[in-house]
């Protein structure tokens, strides 16, 4: 058993009986996917490919999970984690509001950001302790985390770079402080 599967069934033990759904199998997804594209003039594309999404008890997940890296699986999910805690602390309600009003609002949501900065403060964490501190400070992690902010990815929820880059400085030097880093192998 996987560092994933070992994370998932700790995650069942907090949550409660999760269930991971396939996105390119399920309708739900497919229509959230649509109407992404249509709210987004067609930016926002991988949706089903891509993203893993958390409502309710469920985890849906982009095409292609189970072939993705054991590591890959884990940190996603540990992210993930983020957003149910989050739900258990605002309740579904609360969470959704928090993340969607106005209604699917477009260039600067700052609650979605929030919940968001929180989550990949997580996705950075992981990543430090099982690739070292290094492979979080990598630019290309540090472009796409920067990207999912100020792009489609999340209908531009925090439309200035800067002030994410920031952000993930100083989450960064926390995490640097709590993390060794990895000897080359």
């Amino acid at each position: 058993m996987g560092k994933a599967d070992t994370f998932f069934e700790e995650m069942q033990r907090e949550i409660g009986a999760l269930r991971i759904v396939h996105k390119e199998n399920d309708r739900f997804s497919k229509l959230v996917d649509g109407l992404l594209r249509v709210v987004t003039f067609g930016q926002m594309s991988t949706y089903v490919t891509q993203y893993t999404t958390v409502m309710g008890k469920t985890i849906y997940v982009p095409s292609g999970w189970d072939a993705r890296p054991d590591t890959e699986r884990y940190v996603t999910l540990r992210h993930e984690a983020v957003h149910f805690r989050q739900m258990k602390r605002y309740g579904q309600i609360g969470m959704s509001l928090i993340y969607m009003l106005p209604i699917f609002p477009l260039g600067l949501a700052y609650g979605r950001a929030r919940i968001e900065w929180e989550a990949y403060a997580e996705t950075l964490r992981a990543i430090a302790e099982v690739n070292g501190i290094d492979a979080a400070r990598h630019p290309k992690l540090r472009a796409h985390i920067v990207k999912q902010f100020t792009s489609a990815a999340y209908g531009w929820m925090w439309p200035f770079p800067g002030a994410v880059n920031a952000w993930i400085d100083s989450e960064l030097a926390k995490i640097a402080l709590t993390v060794a880093p990895r000897a080359a192998e």
